[in-house]
């Protein structure tokens, strides 16, 4: 049985124009993307992202605009769901208590996730992992016209 897989990530961008990058291993597979997962049953898109910046980063972020939803088809890497990813850009309301790690997939023991900044100035597609996220970047890029 297929079915959609709605996922909401945002886009943080800090003060220095370096954007917030999740190094995650899960499924047995190690992958790079945007903060952020599955919508909720009666959740609504923003209270979802919210949520998951609460758990992934104990961080508050204010919502500040939609910049892509996926327009293409794209299978799960994980199960049989069509996936549907909404990107948001975001700031956070308070300095964020996070360890940033300068490597990808640097993490700390017992843990499955670390986060690192990278600058505007040097992001690429390749520095994430599925190709909804590598489709924002571009957009994103594109938007801050780099």
């Amino acid at each position: 049985m297929s079915y959609f897989n709605v996922r909401v990530y945002g886009m943080l961008i800090n003060a220095e124009n370096q954007v917030l990058i999740s190094d995650e291993q899960s499924g047995g597979r190690l992958f790079s993307k945007f903060p952020g997962g599955g919508l909720e049953l009666g959740e609504g898109l923003v209270d979802a992202l919210k949520r998951e910046f609460m758990e992934e980063c104990n961080a508050e972020v204010e919502v500040l605009g939609h910049l892509y939803t996926t327009d293409f088809y794209e299978q799960s890497s994980f199960n049989d769901s069509q996936i549907l990813s909404i990107y948001y850009l975001v700031k956070e309301l308070h300095p964020l208590d996070l360890s940033f790690k300068t490597i990808a997939f640097d993490f700390d023991e017992g843990t499955s996730q670390s986060f690192r900044w990278i600058g505007l100035d040097e992001l690429k597609t390749d520095d994430v992992t599925f190709k909804t996220d590598k489709t924002a970047v571009e957009l994103l890029l594109k938007q801050y016209d780099l």
